[in-house]
C-alpha cells in the first residue's frame, strides 16, 4: 500500500515493523539517522517513523534535513517518543507532523499512520494542483505575450510593407525609363558623328560605356533586393497572424517555409560549424483546420532546437570529427490517414541522453544552457500540438542517428 521508512534500533522496532507489514505496507528499517537520510533520498517514502533517541544524528536534525530536501518535504514525519524526553509539546509541533508516545498502542499507531498517509496524499495532490495552476498561468502569460508580440510584429511589417511596395512598384518604371534613355542615348551617339570636345571629355570622365552597361544591372539588383524584403515581410505577417479569429484553414508547407525564412540567418556557416543544410520532403498535403499562428510557433521552437543541437554538436566533436561533420536538418510531411497529417523534423546532431529525452517536454525542464533563451520552447510546442490541437508530439533519439520530432495533427478541429 505505502512505503514506510522507520529510523530506529532494529531490535526495538521489530513489533512496529511487523504490525505495519501485516497491514500490507512496505517497511524499510534504518538503524541510525545518517543511514535513514540516505535511504529516504533513495526510496522517497510516503511516511517516516523516527525514534526519539538516535545515534550519530538526533531526530530533530533528521527532521530539519528532510524538510529542507525538496524531494522529501511532503513526506509525513511521525516521532516515537516518551513524555519525559521533552518539556512540552510546542517544540514537537514546530518540527514534526505527528508523534506517538511509548509504550506504543497498536490501534493508536495504526490510526496515526493512516492519518499520516492521508495527509501525505493530500499534500501531493495539493502540490500537483499548484504546479498545474502555475503551468496554466505561465501558458496564459505566454499566449498573451505571443499574441501581443504577433500584433506588434504584424503592425511593424505592415508599416514597412507600404514604402517597400511603393519602391518595388516604381522600380519597374525606373527600369523601363532607364532602358528607353539608354536606347535614346545610343541613337544620339549614332547621329552625332563629331561631338564637341566638352562632350568627349565628359564621356571619358564618367566612363559612359560602363555606366550604360551597369545602370540596368543596378536597377535589376535593387528590384531583386526589394522583392526579397517584400517576401520576408509577407512571411512575417503570415507567421505572426492573429489567432483570435479562431480555427482557420492553413497550408502546413507555407507555414514551414515561412518559419525557415525567418530562421535563415542561423543557417550559414559560423566559427566552428559548416552551413546547416535543410532537406525538405513535402508531401501533397490538404489544408488543415488549426490555430495557424500557434502552429508556426511550434515549428519555430522545434527547428530552433534542432539548430541549437547541431551547433552544440559541432562544438563537442573533436577537431578531426568537426571538420567532417556536415550538419543537416530534414523536414518531411505526409498524409497519415483520412484524418491526420504528420510532420517530421530531424537532425544529425549528437543524440540526447535518456534522462533529457524523458523530460524534454516538461515545462519545468530547462532544455537550453543558461543565457540562451528560456528553454521552454519544446514544452510550449507540446502544449500547442497535444493540448490545443489534440495531436501528438513525440521525440526519438538514438546515438549515431541524431534526434527526431514527430508531429501528428488532425485535419479538422472536432
Amino acid at each position: 500500500m505505502a512505503k514506510i521508512l522507520t529510523i530506529a534500533d532494529a531490535v526495538g522496532i521489530e513489533a512496529v515493523q511487523e504490525l505495519l507489514k501485516s497491514e500490507g505496507h512496505e517497511v524499510v528499517v534504518a538503524p541510525d539517522g545518517k543511514e535513514g537520510l540516505d535511504l529516504a533520498r533513495q526510496l522517497s517514502p510516503d511516511l517516516i517513523i523516527c525514534e526519539g533517541t538516535l545515534p550519530q544524528i538526533d531526530w530533530l536534525e533528521v527532521c530539519h534535513l528532510i524538510e529542507a530536501d525538496r524531494e522529501l518535504a511532503l513526506v509525513h514525519f511521525i516521532l516515537l517518543t516518551t513524555p519525559e524526553q521533552f518539556d512540552g509539546a510546542a517544540k514537537l509541533e514546530e518540527s514534526i507532523d505527528d508523534f506517538v508516545f511509548k509504550p506504543i498502542v497498536r490501534r493508536e499507531l495504526l490510526a496515526r499512520v493512516c492519518a499520516g498517509l492521508r495527509s501525505h496524499r493530500l499534500r501531493v495532490k495539493l502540490e500537483r494542483s499548484q504546479q498545474e495552476l502555475q503551468q496554466s498561468r505561465e501558458r496564459m502569460l505566454q499566449a498573451e505575450k505571443m499574441s501581443n508580440l504577433g500584433n506588434l510584429v504584424s503592425g511593424i511589417a505592415h508599416e514597412i510593407n507600404n514604402p517597400i511596395t511603393f519602391i518595388y512598384s516604381n522600380l519597374t518604371h525606373v527600369q523601363t525609363y532607364a532602358a528607353d534613355l539608354i536606347e535614346l542615348l545610343r541613337l544620339y551617339q549614332k547621329q552625332l558623328v563629331n561631338p564637341s570636345s566638352d562632350i568627349l571629355q565628359k564621356q571619358q570622365d564618367m566612363d559612359v560605356e560602363f555606366v550604360l552597361d551597369d545602370l540596368l544591372k543596378i536597377v535589376s539588383s535593387m528590384r531583386t533586393g526589394s522583392d526579397r524584403i517584400r517576401q520576408i515581410i509577407l512571411s512575417v505577417q503570415d507567421f505572426s497572424r492573429n489567432d483570435r479569429s479562431g480555427w482557420q484553414l492553413f497550408d502546413i508547407s507555407d507555414g514551414l517555409e515561412n518559419t525557415l525564412l525567418l530562421l535563415q540567418y542561423r543557417l550559414p556557416a559560423r566559427e566552428g560549424r559548416r552551413d546547416i543544410k535543410v532537406v525538405k520532403e513535402y508531401g501533397n498535403l490538404p489544408q488543415i483546420e488549426c490555430y495557424a499562428g500557434q502552429l508556426n510557433q511550434a515549428f519555430l521552437n522545434i527547428i530552433n532546437y534542432a539548430i541549437d543541437t547541431l551547433e552544440e554538436s559541432s562544438q563537442e566533436f573533436d577537431r578531426s570529427e568537426s571538420v567532417h561533420f556536415k550538419p543537416v536538418i530534414w523536414i518531411r510531411t505526409q498524409v497519415v490517414d483520412a484524418q491526420h497529417i504528420s510532420i517530421e523534423i530531424a537532425d544529425n546532431g549528437i543524440a540526447m541522453s535518456e534522462a533529457i529525452k524523458a523530460q524534454i517536454f516538461d515545462p519545468f525542464f530547462i532544455a537550453q544552457p543558461e543565457g540562451e533563451g528560456s528553454g521552454l520552447g519544446l514544452a510550449v510546442s507540446y502544449q500547442i500540438v497535444v493540448e490545443q490541437h489534440k495531436g501528438e508530439l513525440k521525440c526519438f533519439s538514438e546515438p549515431g542517428k541524431g534526434n527526431e520530432f514527430k508531429l501528428k495533427i488532425p485535419l479538422r478541429h472536432s
